[in-house]
Formats: structure tokens, C-alpha cells, sequence
């Protein structure tokens, strides 16, 4: 007996708020939990792949080809929300088990061609007996734009990752639920979510409670999600883990993005768009307050970039771009491609923010991913609880009060037409910012510039007031073949009024 296509998903969260958790979905919570102490006491053993060799062998066009059909979404008649469903072959080779909660029910959510149309090549795969093929994840829909429409909101597939939207924004970045061992020279490990529990909201819910279970070579960890769609759609994210092995570098929060060139790139291909980029910069509020800003790009080989702090207050991948004539990409439509902030719901200690650039040849591949790593490792038979709220936007979080950078430029510092060259080799750098505290600050007033280098110095540092509106930070970096970590920032009386632009220059790139 299949489970009847009725409700719609979602539990609690108000904006930046934690609420408080109804008894039975703490039970069921608690009982995931248990599972995943009981996975962390054996020996890892993973999934079993029986998918038919027909839809392991299937190209990307013809996945794309098989397609979940509205007309069979999961609770579409009993109110806004509903769910629907991906098939698994492809690169989804590892089925997950989807369970609906629903008082004190819990049903599995059974496979079954019905729910699918198979078009094109895919037509052939009906010749197959694809009963046990199984689900490969879900995708959340709720009437995010109009009222007219149940729009597509959240998406989990594949691995640990999930990816959201808000109000008139479109996919772009993705989150994951843990990252280990990223960019280190034993090789990533992807944890998977293995079992989602779907709780079946109330009819007058807005808000869904998602709980899976995680499991990977290293560890095992139960999540709950409580999501809520928006103008920016938030996840409150709670989780335990466990540990098997001992774990080097655990990344919590990760965000994954493309950064392929922008208006600071020195290389850029052949190509009518001015920028590709999901992200353009790493935004970071530490635990003493200061907003960190620092220019994503796509470099030569792979860097890693840590950003020490105590009690983080946040991080994120931001698009700031907004304007469409920055792209000028109708299909990709990157203006619209959303930020996402990530704000710690407990103190996070001692760590640090680690940023990993990835070379990519094009805007196919995510090469850029951001997370936090605590100073305390995670070694065999610990656990560690974690809790946070991720939301994506448009702008910046709401709590940034300081000028923010709107611009990077950097070129050559000679002087045209001059046939003696005693600035060779030396780079101009342009940071222009805008907004918050300098939309009070005129021009008149003397504003001053902060800059440090952690080695050499910089030469000509100058603050201008732009024509229109904001301020020019300027200055030169002589030539080198050493990198140069630079930090700068506007202030006005002793005071900050920008946030801190924070750049490595690499000559060799």
C-alpha cells in the first residue's frame, strides 16, 4: 500500500529564532540519535549498490530525462507545502531510505515508476525491472513567489548536500553537512545522508522538521533540520555526532560555491560575460565584532586560507554583485544566485574560518568551500553536538552597520607613454566601498586609511571620496616574487566605518 500523496513538510523556526521542540518530534529525534550511536560502535560498512547496471550506466542527459511528476507530489492537497522526488542511477548511485512521520506513524515512502515520467532515451529503462531502485533524495516546494505556484525551495541530493532559495532567487551555492578532510593530501571524505524522516506538518504550518542519519567511514551523526521558506529561507541545523576514527580537520557549516573569474581576475577566458561567479567573497563576522571581507578567486593552484578566531559571531559566501549588466548571463542568471550566512546558535570556542580555493577551467566545477574548524580535534569515541542557523539573502546579514567593499582593482602601476620605467613591477590596488556607516560620513570629513602588510610595505596609501558616493582606498605594493596578505580598512576619529578588506596578492598568478 503506497503512502497517500496528502499534507505538506515543515516545522519551526522564526527569523533568527530557536523554538521550542514538540515532545514527539524530540522522541523521534532522540531515536535517530540512538541509531547513530549504534552505527559509531561498529565498523563502518558501506551501502550497498544492487542499482540495475541499466541506470548506473545512464549519461547526464538522460537522467535529466526522468522526471518526477507534479501531478504525484507528496501532500500537494492538504496545503502549500509538498514534496517530490528524484530517482536514483547516474552519479546517485546509493539509494536513501525516506520515512514520513505523521503522529506517532512512521512509513516508509516506497519507490515506484509511477510517480516518474520517462521520456526520451529514458523511455528504455521501462524495459527493466526497476522495483528496488529507490529514491536519491527530495526537493521541497511551497509557494515561495506568488500565490499561484508551489515553488521549488529546498533540494537534498547526494552525499550530505542540500541547497536552498529564497524569494526570486535561483540555485547557486550549496550547503553540506559536514566537510572532512578537505583540500588535505590523504583525500576528502564525504559523508552521506543515508535515512530522512519527514515530519508531516499541521495544516496551518509554515515551517518543516527534517531528520536524517549520517554515516561515513570516520563517523555517524543524527540531524534535525527546521526549515523556513522566504524571502530568505533559514535552517535551523542541530546534530550529534560520533566519532569512529580520529578526524584531522572537521569542517561544521560548509558552504560550497564556483568562483571562475570576476573584475578582479587577471586571466579571463574568451567570453562575453564580464563576471562567472556563484560567490565573490568570504564575509566573516568574528567573536570581537569585526566584519572581515576578503575576494574570492580562482588561482593557480590550491590555497587555503585560515582565519583564527574565538566565538565566531558568523560567516558566509556572498554574492554581492546584484546587477545583471555584471554578468550578462540570461540562461545562468548569476545576479540572482543567493548569499548564504551562517550564525552560530551556541559558542563555538577557539578555531578558525578555513577558506579552500580550487583552480577550475570553467563554471562547471565548485571550487570554492568555506567552513569552521574547531581548535579541539575530534578523535575515536567523542561526540560533539552542534547547533547553528544557515539563511540565504540577497544583501548583507542585518546586523552589518560598516561600509562594506563594493570594488576590487588591481593593474599595473607604470605610467603610460613614460619611456623610463622606475615603478616597474609594481602593482595599483583600487578598494572602493560604500554603504552603512559612510552614507553619513561627507566628503569634507577626514577620513583615514588603516593598512598593514604581514611583510614588506605598501607605498602611496591614500583615502578619496568617490563622485557619486563612497570612498577610494588606494595604494601600491612594489615588486616582489613573495605573496603579500594585506589588510585594510576606512575609519574616521579612531573609528571604523568600513568593514576590513582582506587580500593575499600573489605575483606568480
Amino acid at each position: 500500500m503506497r503512502y497517500a500523496k496528502k499534507g505538506r513538510l515543515l516545522v519551526m523556526i522564526a527569523s533568527l529564532v530557536t523554538l521550542p521542540v514538540m515532545a514527539d518530534q524530540d522522541r523521534h529525534y532522540q531515536a535517530v540519535i540512538e541509531q547513530a550511536k549504534e552505527l559509531a560502535d561498529a565498523p563502518y560498512e558501506s551501502s550497498e549498490d544492487d542499482l540495475p547496471d541499466a541506470l548506473r550506466e545512464i549519461d547526464y542527459d538522460t537522467y535529466r530525462q526522468i522526471r518526477f511528476d507534479p501531478s504525484n507530489a507528496y501532500w500537494r492537497d492538504d496545503g502549500p507545502f509538498s514534496v517530490q522526488l528524484f530517482h536514483s542511477g547516474f552519479l546517485f548511485e546509493t539509494p536513501v531510505q525516506i520515512n514520513v512521520i505523521e503522529g506517532d506513524n512512521v512509513a516508509p515512502l516506497p519507490f515506484s515508476t509511477d510517480d516518474f515520467s520517462y521520456d526520451g532515451e529514458a523511455s528504455a529503462l521501462l524495459d527493466y525491472d526497476l522495483s528496488g531502485s529507490g529514491h536519491a533524495g527530495f526537493r521541497l516546494h511551497y509557494p515561495l513567489n506568488s500565490d499561484d505556484y508551489a515553488d521549488e525551495f529546498a533540494v537534498f541530493l547526494g552525499a550530505s548536500y542540500f541547497r536552498l532559495v529564497g524569494r526570486d532567487q535561483v540555485y547557486g551555492l550549496s550547503t553540506r553537512g559536514l566537510a572532512i578532510d578537505t583540500a588535505s593530501s590523504d583525500g576528502e571524505e564525504f559523508p552521506a545522508f543515508r535515512e530522512f524522516w519527514l515530519h508531516k506538518p499541521d495544516a496551518d504550518a509554515d515551517q518543516v522538521e527534517l531528520l536524517a542519519l549520517m554515516d561515513s567511514p570516520s563517523l555517524s551523526g543524527a540531524y534535525r533540520f527546521v526549515i523556513q521558506p522566504g524571502k530568505n529561507t533559514q535552517v535551523e541545523v542541530e546534530a550529534e555526532l560520533f566519532a569512529r576514527d580520529d578526524i584531522a580537520k572537521l569542517g561544521v557549516a560548509p558552504l560550497t560555491s564556483m568562483f571562475t573569474y570576476g573584475e578582479a581576475s587577471r586571466e579571463r577566458p574568451d567570453d562575453y560575460r564580464p563576471q562567472v561567479h556563484d560567490s565573490d567573497g568570504l564575509l566573516i563576522q568574528t567573536g570581537a565584532g569585526e566584519w572581515i571581507w576578503r575576494p574570492l578567486t580562482n588561482p593557480g593552484n590550491v590555497r587555503i586560507s585560515s582565519f583564527i578566531d574565538d566565538n565566531p559571531q558568523g560567516f558566509g559566501l556572498m554574492q554581492r554583485e546584484r546587477d545583471f549588466s555584471r554578468y550578462l548571463d540570461t540562461e545562468a542568471q548569476y545576479h540572482r544566485r543567493p548569499s548564504q550566512w551562517v550564525a552560530p546558535l551556541e559558542d563555538w570556542g577557539e578555531g578558525h574560518v578555513e577558506l579552500v580555493e580550487i583552480p577550475t577551467p570553467d563554471e562547471t566545477n565548485d571550487n570554492i568551500v568555506a567552513y569552521w574548524v574547531a581548535e579541539k580535534p575530534l578523535e575515536a569515541g567523542d561526540s560533539r553536538h552542534l547547533h547553528y542557523l544557515t539563511h540565504t539573502l540577497n544583501s548583507q546579514p542585518e546586523s552589518h552597520p560598516l561600509g562594506r567593499v563594493v570594488r576590487t582593482r588591481h593593474g599595473r602601476a607604470e605610467v603610460p607613454g613614460q619611456t623610463e620605467e622606475p615603478n616597474a613591477g609594481e602593482r595599483q590596488f583600487m578598494v572602493d566601498f560604500q554603504g552603512g556607516a559612510l552614507d553619513d560620513i561627507t566628503a569634507d570629513q577626514p577620513v583615514e586609511l588603516d593598512i598593514s602588510l604581514q611583510q614588506g610595505e605598501e607605498t602611496l596609501p591614500q583615502v578619496t571620496a568617490l563622485p557619486n558616493d563612497g570612498w577610494r582606498a588606494s595604494f601600491r605594493l612594489p615588486a616582489s616574487d613573495q605573496p603579500s596578505d594585506i589588510r585594510l580598512r576606512l575609519i574616521l576619529e579612531g573609528k571604523s566605518v568600513s568593514e576590513t578588506w582582506n587580500y593575499v596578492w600573489y605575483p606568480d598568478d
